[in-house]
């Protein structure tokens, strides 16, 4: 590790009854305030959900001892690299959901929707069929601002504002992928692990979640068929295909993504305002 991109970033998330919330949010944020880790940690009744960032030594001690919990011990993880912490604050929380789509019949734990690997999407998209002949097509399952700092080239895109909106938008347009291979994606695999399965259960005959999300397929693949940066949400906005920080922001004032060239337009002020806000009323 160079001395330039000192801090590790970690996501992670699984799938599993978790019944002692309020015990497990009083340990881990005493050990992340303890290793002086910052994120954010979702603890609910169907799994976890982490962002976290430290130095290597810290990171690999909290890890050893969230996998010494025998219900996270094959716990995967994705790793970064920045130059400082990826968050600002460490925050541990109890949710409803690991990623909010409310459809409680859906439970990936119960078993998951194939998935595909990086290395054979690629294949697949170099040649423009898989294995079996099919045509294949990708499903962005993101919101929308989030799609527009990246995506896979030709990706299908429904422009939807949140999560909860992409059951009834993609089953409305099942007819449209008939006799075609259906790959789902997203940052880091969590929300394709609820639409996938949904898919399924809506009467999609091939359908697949591309396994680790984009931020795999870049560790593994770079960014082949892909098109721009991958949004996160940390402070670094949005990763290169080499799982570098970009010089994207978010506006302080309206939460906006701002591209580089956006922040060369007069009406970008730091922390104040942007081109998608600025001259709008509060």
């Amino acid at each position: 590790m160079s001395p330039a991109s000192p801090h590790i970033n970690i996501a992670a998330y699984k799938f599993i009854t978790l019944d002692d919330l309020d015990a497990l949010r009083a340990q881990y944020a005493a050990l992340c305030n303890e290793l002086g880790l910052k994120g954010t940690v979702l603890l609910t009744p169907e799994g976890i959900n982490m962002f976290v960032s430290g130095p290597r030594a810290q990171i690999d001690q909290y890890l050893a001892w969230v996998r010494g919990d025998v219900r996270l011990a094959d716990l995967e993880v994705k790793e970064s690299l920045s130059g400082e912490q990826s968050h600002k604050r460490m925050l541990v929380k109890i949710k409803k959901e690991i990623i909010t789509m409310r459809m409680p019949l859906i439970r990936p734990e119960l078993g998951r929707a194939p998935a595909v690997d990086a290395k054979t999407l690629k294949r697949w998209l170099d040649q423009g069929v898989d294995d079996a002949g099919k045509p294949v097509v990708m499903v962005d399952t993101r919101n929308d601002f989030e799609v527009d700092v990246g995506t896979f080239t030709n990706t299908v895109d429904y422009r939807i504002k949140k999560f909860t909106e992409f059951p009834e938008v993609i089953a409305a347009h099942k007819d449209d992928f008939a006799g075609k291979t259906v790959v789902t994606f997203c940052t880091g695999g969590i929300r394709c692990e609820k639409a996938a399965i949904h898919m399924q259960e809506t009467g999609y005959d091939n359908v697949y979640q591309l396994e680790g999300g984009i931020l795999k397929y870049f560790e593994e693949v770079g960014g082949a068929h892909y098109t721009g940066d991958c949004f996160v949400f940390d402070y670094r906005t949005a990763l290169n295909p080499k799982l570098e920080p970009t010089e994207t922001v978010q506006c302080f004032a309206c939460r906006a993504v701002v591209t580089p060239r956006q922040q060369l337009a007069p009406e970008y002020v730091y922390e104040m305002s942007c081109p998608h806000c600025a001259g709008k009323a509060a």
